[in-house]
């Protein structure tokens, strides 16, 4: 007999499923905030910055998403806004 799970999905795994999906069909990096007005679109339901951050830092960390860092417009040797994508394999 096959035991199957029943009832909601596990909220990481959510979030990282639709982080994931909105990053392989949007080909252009995104930040945080963009990727998480998509989930809470997605989801009907609203999604924190601070939890999509958390999520994201965990794709990072296991190599499934790339960081890009790009200068501070306005003030040399700074960074500014720190984008995502996915990772080329």
């Amino acid at each position: 007999m096959i035991n199957m799970k029943r009832g909601r999905p596990n909220k990481r795994n959510e979030i990282q499923f639709y982080i994931l999906k909105i990053l392989s069909s949007i080909k252009t990096p995104l930040t945080i905030s963009t990727i998480s007005k998509l989930i809470s679109k997605e989801l009907k339901s609203n999604v924190s910055w601070n939890t999509v951050q958390k999520y994201i830092q965990e794709l990072v960390k296991l190599d499934k998403i790339q960081t890009i860092t790009v200068p501070h417009s306005k003030i040399e040797n700074k960074n500014g806004l720190t984008l995502y994508i996915l990772k080329k394999e």
